[in-house]
C-alpha cells in the first residue's frame, strides 16, 4: 500500500533546495520601501528633525536630530544590507524599531487599514468620512475629467493612513530577523568561510 503521507511530505521535503527563496523575497521587497524612505529623508534632513522633535504636529521624540540620523541611516544602509544580504539579522533591528515607531506614533490613531475600505472588518470611525471624500471626488472627476483615462489602470482610494504597511514591513522584518538573509546572500558565503550558522 502506498504511503501517500509519508510520499506528500517527500515532495514537500524536495522543495527545500529553494529554500533561499522566501529570504530573498523579502529582502528585495524591503529594498525599495526602505530606500525610497531614507533617501526622502536625507533630502530634507531640516524638516525630518523639526518633525521628529515638534510634540505639537510632530511625534515629540526626545533628541530629534539624533532620532532623525539614526532613523534615516538605518533605512538607507538597511536597504543596501537587504540588496546584498549582508547583516541582515542586525539590520533588521533598528528597522523593526522604525516601523514600530511608524506605527504606534504617526499611523496608530488612523486605526489599522492603510487605505479606507468599508468593508474591512477594521474599519474604523473615520471610514465614512473617507467615502464621503471619494464620492465627492469621483463626481468632480465624472463632470470636470476624464474621468475613464483616470481610472484606465484601476479605482481612487482614499487613504486611511493606518498602521497597516509599517506593521506588515514589522512582521517581514521579523521574519528575516529569525531566519536569517538566506542561501543567496553575503551572510551566507560568510558564514561558510568562518565555518558558523548563515543566521548572521
Amino acid at each position: 500500500m502506498v504511503n501517500l503521507p509519508g510520499k506528500m511530505q517527500s515532495w514537500l521535503d524536495a522543495t527545500n533546495v529553494a529554500d533561499f527563496l522566501g529570504p530573498l523575497a523579502l529582502r528585495l521587497y524591503l529594498v525599495p520601501v526602505f530606500w525610497v524612505a531614507g533617501t526622502n529623508k536625507l533630502n530634507g534632513m531640516d524638516n525630518v528633525i523639526s518633525w521628529f522633535g515638534n510634540p505639537d504636529w510632530g511625534l515629540g521624540l526626545p533628541a530629534p536630530a539624533l532620532m532623525a540620523w539614526l532613523a534615516t541611516g538605518s533605512e538607507v544602509l538597511g536597504a543596501i544590507a537587504l540588496l546584498v544580504g549582508l547583516g541582515v539579522r542586525w539590520f533588521a533591528i533598528p528597522l523593526m524599531v522604525t516601523m514600530l515607531v511608524a506605527a504606534f506614533k504617526v499611523h496608530g490613531e488612523n486605526g489599522w487599514q492603510a487605505v479606507a475600505d468599508p468593508m474591512s472588518p477594521f474599519a474604523n470611525a473615520n471610514i465614512e468620512g473617507a467615502v464621503e471624500r471619494l464620492d465627492k471626488a469621483k463626481s468632480l472627476l465624472r463632470e470636470h475629467g476624464n474621468y475613464d483615462w483616470l481610472t484606465d489602470t484601476g479605482n481612487f482610494v482614499v487613504s486611511n493612513n493606518g498602521m497597516e504597511w509599517a506593521i506588515t514591513y514589522f512582521v517581514m522584518l521579523l521574519a528575516l530577523y529569525f531566519s536569517g538573509a538566506g542561501k543567496l546572500s553575503v551572510d551566507y558565503l560568510l558564514a561558510g568561510r568562518l565555518g558558523r550558522s548563515s543566521d548572521m
